[in-house]
């Protein structure tokens, strides 16, 4: 097979394949637990060889060793999401962030934007045809392999062999590295009460029949498990983790009443344990699509049922809710949530549902509570959902719609959720800001 000899003739070390990198390149990774981390230590072991070479991706589950200060003239960062070992190198103005919505990445990549000249991405071992799958890694990764110059691939054994548009020829690919590494985990994260009883509330939304969207974490893991005695539930999410799974097993999840994409679980992304992953290789019902499909609000306002569970740090009287700055500090970036939240108010389906799902309160590193209810954002924090777009929020001692609701009727939906321990607060606050009783 003429595959089989292009693959040996272009298979090569990391320390090898990186030499292709040049200064001034700009370099993207695939997303998430697709990193290609053998790559990535050999492009940083590599670095005196580049000036000025400019890495962006979203989430990262690396050592982001690329953003410390010796390698200040080496490489720059300039992405559209902060995970933790980038934030602190933004705190100090060795990095950029660049706000964009999940959905238009593809795009701006497509359009020159977001420029690509190398790809360094993970992929599964060819099949017998020469194809080889992204695997865990979709979203704007497949628009990088197809916009980049040069593309750079970690050939994973371990990587599961997932279906849809991850799938790509050797063809398209300059260089292959080999490598048998575990895929990186999210660990699945404890429900403690407060996540058990949010997830309650979160379920008595949902009705059999619904398409979900969810993320990772303690909530929409409480939410999962509160889901157990729901019938014909649908996924059309940016990404799923383990507790599809156990509904999937369980009869809950078969996808039969979506009104787009039935019968498959459609994700653009994929993060959890290696459970999720065995679960994924060669499924014909999962199927990977990319970003700006699955993300796309046009394409999620024809989901049936739509529910779409995301988080947030903070929501004010008005309902703005702030889900990636804190105060003036970048923390994250934007993900899906808008992406959704617009599809849920876009959807012909009145029985649409956007849910903003939170603790009542956050806890500072000193012990102290503050309430995530507050009358004004903190001074210099950036909107991530407008008032205009939100529609429920949940905490653990309850549940606010606001659609629908004057300011004055949101600020009382939302102190009647709010902490207990904060609600005669608020309501002073709510009566100096309205200029009338509670």
């Amino acid at each position: 097979m003429e595959w089989k000899k292009y693959y040996e003739s272009n298979l090569t070390d990391a320390k090898e394949a990186v030499k292709l990198i040049k200064s001034g390149d700009f370099v993207v990774f695939s997303h998430a637990a697709g990193e290609p981390e053998v790559l990535i230590n050999a492009m940083v072991d590599n670095a005196s060889e580049y000036r000025d070479v400019t890495i962006s991706h979203m989430v990262s589950m690396g050592k982001n060793e690329y953003v410390n200060e010796k390698y200040k003239d080496n490489f720059k960062y300039n992405g559209w999401f902060l995970s933790g070992g980038i934030r602190k190198a933004l705190d100090e103005g060795r990095a950029e962030f660049t706000p964009v919505f999940f959905h238009e990445i593809p795009s701006l990549i497509r359009n020159g934007l977001f420029k690509v000249d190398v790809a360094l991405v993970t992929v599964s071992k060819p099949d017998k045809h020469g194809f080889c799958s992204l695997g865990v890694s979709c979203d704007y990764t497949v628009q990088a392999v197809k916009k980049a110059k040069i593309v750079i691939a970690e050939v994973n054994d371990k990587m599961p062999y997932v279906y849809g548009d991850t799938v790509i020829h050797t063809s398209e690919i300059d260089k292959f590295v080999e490598s048998s590494r575990e895929i990186y985990e999210s660990p699945v994260i404890p429900i403690r009460e407060i996540e058990e009883e949010i997830g309650k509330n979160c379920a008595s939304l949902i009705e059999d029949g619904s398409t979900l969207q969810l993320g990772i974490g303690g909530i929409p893991n409480a939410v999962l498990a509160q889901l157990k005695n729901k019938n014909h539930l649908g996924i059309h999410s940016e990404m799923i983790s383990d507790g599809v799974v156990d509904l999937y097993e369980a009869g809950v999840i078969d996808c039969s009443e979506k009104t787009i994409d039935r019968g498959k679980m459609v994700v653009t992304f994929l993060m959890g344990t290696k459970k999720l992953y065995d679960f994924v290789d060669r499924n014909p019902m999962v199927e990977m699509r990319t970003v700006d499909y699955v993300n796309h609000p046009v394409v999620i306002a024809k989901s049936s049922k739509l529910i779409c569970i995301n988080s947030c740090m903070q929501v004010d009287f008005l309902g703005q809710i702030v889900a990636d700055t804190i105060g003036i500090r970048q923390f994250s970036g934007v993900g899906g949530q808008v992406d959704f939240m617009r599809g849920a108010a876009m959807a012909l389906d009145e029985r649409a549902k956007a849910i903003i799902a939170m603790p009542s309160v956050a806890v500072k590193k000193d012990g102290r509570k503050i309430s995530k209810i507050v009358p004004f954002i903190d001074q210099g924090a950036a909107v991530t959902t407008s008032r205009h777009d939100v529609d429920y929020v949940v905490t653990e001692y309850g549940i606010a719609r606001l659609k629908g609701k004057s300011t004055k009727e949101r600020a009382r939906a939302l102190i009647e959720i709010a902490h207990p321990q904060f609600k005669e607060e608020l309501k002073v606050q709510f009566a100096e800001r309205f200029k009338c009783e509670y």
